[in-house]
């Protein structure tokens, strides 16, 4: 990752995946098995490319799991804002 193009095509996913604001929770987004794998893909490379500890900057929003409720994440950010505008770090299991 790393080429405009490739950040373009993310941005595309972003904005797709936003268009789930405005409809009632639990309607699916329209998204390719293929462009889903690979969103994934390329998150996983940022992921394993950072270092095990991270060095955070406030201010920051500390979360809980959200247990994959996507309409829950995006309650969080019309609340809190969104990125990269606000920094969030989500504790996942580690707070079940």
């Amino acid at each position: 990752m790393g080429s405009a193009q490739d950040e373009s095509w993310v941005d595309g996913m972003i904005d797709q995946l936003l268009q789930a604001r405005n409809r009632k929770p639990g309607t699916p987004v329209d998204l390719s098995v293929q462009d889903a794998t690979s969103l994934c893909n390329q998150a996983r490379e940022i992921f394993m490319a950072q270092p095990m500890l991270l060095e955070l900057g406030a201010p920051i929003k500390i979360c809980g799991d959200v247990h994959g409720q996507y309409t829950d994440l995006l309650r969080l950010f019309e609340y809190g804002g969104f990125p990269p505008e606000a920094n969030y770090l989500f504790l996942g299991d580690y707070v079940d």
